[in-house]
Parts: C-alpha cells; structure tokens; sequence
C-alpha cells in the first residue's frame, strides 16, 4: 500500500493561520504587534526571492515586518551596528541574516552578535547550548516544521526509534535533539556511518538532512515508517528538455513511498514549513519578551 502523503503546503498554511490568529489576539488584548527584521547582504537570486517570499508572509500573519537590504561589499563592522541596533529596538521581536553572506563576512561572528532571544534562526551558541542541555531555546526553523509534522502524525513519540540521515548544525544536530527531547531513540547518520542501511532500516522515523539526491532508496526503508525528506537537489529532467532539471530530495520518493507509511514530498513537504516556523519564532520571542505565555503548539 502506497504511504500517506505529508501535505507540507498544507500544513504550513495551518501553522500561518494559527500565527496569525494569535497575533491578531496580541494586538487585540496587549496592544503589541511581533516585529520580525530580515537583513539580506548582496544581491543573491535566491536569496531575494526567499527574502520577498518572508517578507510578504510575514504581513500576511499581521506582524511587522523590517527588511534591511546591504551592499554586498558592506564592511563587517557596517554590518555588526545594525544588528546592534535591531537587537535595541523594541519593536523588533525576531532577527533574522538571511545566508549565505559573502566571503569577507564572518558568518559565526555575526550569527553570534544577535540577542539569542530575538535569534528566530535559532543559530545562535547559546540557543544551540540551551537545546542540547534541554532548556528552553530558540529552535531552528526546519528542524521545529519537522517535529511539528511528527507530532500531528504519530501524537506521542516517546519510545520510537529515529535515525537522521546528516550531521549539520542547521539540520541534523538540532533534529536530533529535538527527538531526544520527545524521548525517542536516536541515531545520526553519516557519510561514515558503517552498514548505513541496516541503521536506516531500523527506524521508525527517518529523517533525510544530508544534501545528496535520492540517496536513501526504498530497501533502507522499515516497512510503515515515517519519512521525513529535508533535501533539495536539483538533477537533470530531459524529459523535459534540454538543460532542464527538477527538484528532488534526499530520498528516492517512489521506492520509499512503495514502503513507508508516511513520507514527505519534495517539493512542497518540509519547505514550506520552514517560513511558517520562523513566523511561529517570531511570535513565541515577542510572548517571552512581553512575559506572556508562549504560542500553543508552535514551540518545541
């Protein structure tokens, strides 16, 4: 039997809705609208769209929003001022440097001179110390959408087993803790993982965060799993066309979802969750910056 689809678009515009409703309670009962700041270095494509895509999203839910667009040559220490005086600013809840930046910026040094408590990235060493050590924490926003996505399928998930496919502090490190923190089993896998596909085949959830198209193929997959595919790979699709490609993830979709119980789509599974969970950020920073209770169901 084919496995469930995840709806991810579906589900992020759920999350959106629920962001903004409580927004909207926010302003209605507290007077107090969530700011988020999105500063965008250089004239990246991708990065452009990204930004337009956050920033129109981010009215939609009702909150403020704040971009900051530099010149690729921007000093470093240019750069540091501003986001001194974002992190000052009370109307700014969330801030955000949408990267990669440029090589003569250091992106640690950076990343690390936002307040931790308005870093809805969830990139900053404190957050990435408070989650390890199970403290309450800014989550990055890929591995939250995924955790979200878990819970609404399986409710509770103590005791499973997951493995995550990649180690990257973005994606594969926070993922990781964020399962423990629910009390399931967890492996992370790698590029030196020894009989990779007996540790996948293990799983009663898989998450796919390593970068590799259509590596995890539908033999590594426990028949009934949940398969959760963060990649995205673009590979060539002469069918339709010369030159022409497609997107696809870190999992082979059609052999794995023969066999799974559940699994992701590539696109529209994971991806869209990404800015819906930075809006969620968003909104949980302004609750504990005004000492009011956090969002229900939008944090880890």
């Amino acid at each position: 039997m084919a496995a469930d689809l995840i709806d991810g678009k579906a589900f992020a515009a759920d999350v959106r809705g629920r962001v903004a409703t409580q927004v909207a309670r926010l302003q209605e009962v507290h007077g107090i609208t969530p700011g988020l700041a999105v500063v965008l270095v250089g004239e990246d494509p991708a990065s452009q769209v990204y930004v337009k895509n956050k920033g129109i999203q981010t009215k939609e839910a009702g909150m403020a929003s704040f971009e900051h667009k530099l010149d690729a040559g921007v000093a470093e220490a240019d750069l540091l001022a501003l986001i001194a005086d974002l992190n000052a600013d009370p109307v700014v809840h969330g801030i955000l440097v949408q990267l990669p930046l440029p090589s003569h910026l250091d992106e640690s040094l950076v990343i690390n001179a936002i307040d931790p408590a308005k870093d809805v990235d969830g990139f900053h060493i404190s957050n990435v110390g408070l989650l390890a050590t199970g403290q309450k924490a800014m989550v990055p926003c890929t591995p939250l959408g995924c955790l979200m996505m878990l819970r609404d399928r399986h409710g509770d998930l103590s005791g499973m087993e997951a493995v995550v496919v990649g180690r990257s502090n973005i994606v594969g490190k926070p993922m990781a803790q964020l399962l423990l923190r629910d009390s399931c089993t967890v492996t992370i896998a790698h590029s030196r993982t020894k009989d990779i596909e007996d540790v996948v085949r293990r799983a009663d959830i898989v998450i796919a965060a390593v970068g590799r198209a259509q590596m995890v193929p539908g033999d590594w997959i426990k028949p009934g799993a949940t398969v959760i595919d963060v990649g995205i790979n673009r590979i060539p699709a002469p069918e339709k066309g010369e030159g022409k490609t497609r997107l696809v993830g870190d999992v082979d979709f059609d052999s794995a979802a023969a066999v799974a119980g559940a699994i992701t789509p590539v696109p529209g599974g994971v991806g869209p969750m990404t800015i819906a969970c930075l809006l969620a950020n968003t909104l949980t920073a302004c609750c504990r910056a005004n000492g009011l209770a956090e969002p229900e169901g939008l944090t880890a």
